[in-house]
C-alpha cells in the first residue's frame, strides 16, 4: 500500500513534483521588475492526488502532524486555512477565482527541500500542486501560468508580498541549466550551466537559521523599493539607469531608502555581468560579483545575519572563488563557488568557523542544476 492509499484510502490517479531552487544571483529583483538568474535543485515536493466526486479538497503531509486539512472549494478564503496548507489550499482558490472549473481532491505531500532555508520550499508546494490540478482537471496551464497562479496564491490567499523569481524557477527551469528571466514580461532563456565540466562546484551552505518573513521585514522591505520608485518617478526600480544611479540616489532624503535602491538597481548590473561571464565562457570570474553582491545585501538591503556572513568570511578564507547568501535573507542558506579540488576543504573550513562561533552545525551540498515541475510515473 502506498502512503496515498494508506491516508485516503484509495489509490492515487498520479504523482507530480515540483523542485525548490537556488538563485544564483539577482535577490529582490523580482518585485522590482528585474533580473534573476535562478536554478532548481534536485529536492521536490511530489503529490500524489487522487479525484473526489464531491467538492472537498483534503490535505495532507507526511511531514505534518499527522492530520488531514479539509476544506470545501466553495468555501475557500483567504485566512480559513493557515499553516502550510495554505499554499496549496490559496493555488486551488486562485484557480477558482480565475474561472476554471475544479473538482475535489485528495492531496497527499512529501518534500526533500529543507524549509526554512531559503531554497523555496512554499513555491514547491504551491507550483506541484498548480501542476497536479491543472493535469487532472484538462486546465493546460502554461509555466508561465503555474507560475503566476502560484505566485498570486502567495500573495493574496497566504499574506506573503513575494516576487516570482521562485515560482518561475520551480515551475520553468531545466536540468544542468540556469534559467536568465527578465521578471518584467518573463521572457527567459536557459544557460548551460555546467561546472563539473569547468572544474568547479556551487556549494550550498544551509545556515539552519530558520527564516520567516512573517514577520513584516520582507513586506517593509518591498514598501521601500516602491517609496524609491515614486519618489523617482519610475514604475520601478528596474527603469532606474545605473549610469544615472548617483544623480538618482542624490535624490532621496531617506537614507534607508536610499540603500534599497543601490542594491537594486546594482544587483541587476550584477545579473547582467554574470550572464555576461556565463555566455564568454569564463564562469570563475563570476566569484567576485557573487561577494560582491553579498555585501550589497548585508550593507545596503539589510537582510543577511551573522551565520550568513560568517559562511561568506571563512570559505573565503579557505579560497572559495566567491560566495553569497541566496534567498530572501534574514537566515536561510548561502552558495559558495569553490575549485571542485578544494570543495571538500571549504565546505570543512566553514563548519569549524561555525564550531568555533557557537552556532549549529550546517549542512552543505552541492547544488546541482535540475529538472523543473513534471509529471512523474505512478
Amino acid at each position: 500500500m502506498t502512503a496515498h492509499e494508506d491516508v485516503y484510502g484509495v489509490p492515487a490517479d498520479g504523482r507530480w513534483a515540483a523542485p525548490g531552487r537556488v538563485n544564483l544571483i539577482g535577490e529582490h529583483t523580482d518585485y522590482n521588475e528585474g533580473f534573476v538568474m535562478p536554478f532548481a535543485l534536485p529536492h521536490n515536493a511530489v503529490a500524489t492526488v487522487s479525484r473526489r466526486t464531491d467538492r472537498l479538497l483534503r490535505l495532507h503531509s507526511a511531514d505534518g502532524d499527522g492530520g488531514i486539512t479539509e476544506v470545501s472549494l466553495d468555501d475557500l478564503a483567504p485566512g480559513r486555512v493557515t499553516g502550510w496548507a495554505a499554499y496549496p489550499a490559496g493555488v486551488a482558490w486562485v484557480l477558482l477565482a480565475d474561472g476554471h472549473e475544479l473538482g475535489g481532491a485528495d492531496i497527499h505531500f512529501t518534500s526533500d527541500v529543507p524549509v526554512g532555508a531559503g531554497l523555496s520550499s512554499s513555491a514547491a508546494l504551491e507550483v506541484v500542486t498548480a501542476l497536479a490540478l491543472s493535469d487532472l482537471n484538462g486546465l493546460g496551464l502554461t509555466p508561465d501560468e503555474l507560475a503566476r497562479v502560484s505566485q498570486r496564491a502567495e500573495n493574496d490567499f497566504v499574506g506573503m508580498p513575494c516576487g516570482i523569481l521562485d515560482q518561475m524557477a520551480s515551475a520553468a527551469c531545466a536540468a544542468g541549466e540556469v534559467l536568465f528571466l527578465d521578471t518584467r514580461d518573463l521572457a527567459r532563456r536557459q544557460v548551460p550551466f555546467a561546472m563539473a565540466e569547468a572544474g568547479l562546484r556551487l556549494l550550498v551552505v544551509d545556515t539552519r537559521v530558520k527564516h520567516s518573513h512573517a514577520d513584516g521585514a520582507y513586506a517593509r522591505r518591498r514598501a521601500e523599493c516602491e517609496a524609491g520608485a515614486a519618489a523617482l518617478g519610475v514604475p520601478f526600480l528596474r527603469d532606474v539607469p545605473s549610469d544615472g544611479l548617483d544623480d538618482a540616489l542624490a535624490r532621496l532624503d531617506d537614507p534607508v531608502v536610499r540603500r534599497r535602491v543601490r542594491h537594486v538597481v546594482t544587483e541587476d548590473r550584477r545579473v547582467e555581468r554574470v550572464i555576461g561571464l556565463l555566455d564568454a565562457e569564463r564562469p570563475r570570474e563570476i566569484g567576485p560579483v557573487l561577494t560582491e553582491g553579498h555585501a550589497s545585501l548585508r550593507d545596503d538591503f539589510e537582510v543577511s545575519c551573522p551565520e550568513l556572513d560568517l559562511v561568506v568570511e571563512a570559505s573565503g578564507k579557505a579560497g572559495a572563488l566567491g560566495a553569497r547568501m541566496t534567498g530572501g535573507g534574514f537566515g536561510g542558506s548561502a552558495i559558495v563557488l569553490v575549485e571542485a579540488a578544494s570543495a571538500e576543504a571549504v565546505g570543512e573550513a566553514v563548519r569549524e568557523a561555525f564550531a568555533a562561533a557557537g552556532y549549529a552545525a550546517p549542512r552543505v551540498f552541492e547544488a546541482v542544476p535540475s529538472a523543473g515541475a513534471r509529471r512523474l510515473t505512478r
